[in-house]
């Protein structure tokens, strides 16, 4: 079980990035998945997590209504859109799967629930 985050980058205050996260290994539409950050100085904290399904979502207070997370089960890869993005932002961003199928952690944002991680993808927000 692999999973592999991609797309981040530096940008500026305002900009847009989008991440993707793609599975090997294992057939990524019966998985949610969390995404997480890890700032410098801060503890790893949940960004927003997806249903298998789609169908359920769920996004930390700081970034919503600037963050859309979503999945193409076809293509095995789940993303996460940000928009206006903030230099408090920055971060290396990752992507959790807890591994049971079709299950949410009750907290989403809990990661000792989440089993297999990714790597991880700066993203850098100038001012």
């Amino acid at each position: 079980v692999q999973l592999q985050a991609s797309g981040g980058g530096l940008v500026q205050a305002g900009g847009s990035l989008r991440l993707s996260c793609a599975a090997s290994g294992f057939n990524l539409r019966y998985y949610a998945i969390g995404w997480f950050r890890l700032a410098p100085g801060k503890e790893r904290e949940g960004v927003s997590c997806i249903s298998s399904s789609g169908g359920v979502t769920y996004y930390a207070d700081s970034v919503k209504g600037r963050f859309t997370i979503s999945r193409d089960n076809a293509k095995n890869t789940v993303y996460l859109q940000m928009n206006s993005l903030k230099p408090e932002d920055t971060a290396v961003y990752y992507c959790a799967s807890p591994g049971e199928r079709h299950w949410i952690p009750s907290i989403w944002a809990d990661v000792d629930e989440f089993r297999y991680w990714g790597q991880g993808t700066l993203v850098t927000v100038s001012s």
